[in-house]
């Protein structure tokens, strides 16, 4: 049924469940596993350039997200188990850095976990699992 399984991550211990439970999955389809997490970025760009920002402060904090995102996919990759596939994209908004890859990859399953807010905080914030539910050209499971 499923053949190439895209479980996304923040690092969150509800994120780290939906994996675990997507490496479920995939080994009950003999599918593989890939796990995601979006550096978002450029949140910075162009401020190093027009001078808000030194160079070298823009090249710290984007280590800084990039070790941060590192040690998510290591975590993540722990929960779910030998034979996942890890991998770190840039995006500006999570969800679209999610969609991207799970069509780059020809996932045919995402996997994610949701924050259960209210209705008006998801109104207000918007919720990253909610747009990738809406726009997804294939089946997304929420782990809650």
């Amino acid at each position: 049924m499923y053949q190439h399984i895209l479980a996304a991550t923040d690092g969150s211990d509800l994120a780290t469940a939906a994996v675990s439970h997507a490496a479920g999955i995939a080994r009950a389809f003999n599918a593989q596993l890939t796990i995601v997490t979006v550096l978002q970025g450029p949140v910075f760009d162009g401020m190093a350039e027009v001078g808000a920002m030194p160079q070298s402060v823009f090249d710290e904090v984007r280590r800084a997200n990039v070790d941060r995102c590192s040690a998510i996919l290591e975590k993540a990759a722990d929960a779910a188990g030998p034979g996942s596939q890890t991998k770190m994209v840039e995006s500006l908004n999570a969800y679209e850095g999610i969609l991207d890859t799970a069509k780059k990859l020809g996932a045919d399953l995402i996997v994610m976990g949701s924050h259960s807010r209210n209705p008006l905080s998801r109104l207000i914030l918007g919720s990253q699992a909610l747009k990738v539910v809406t726009l997804s050209q294939v089946p997304v499971l929420i782990v809650r």
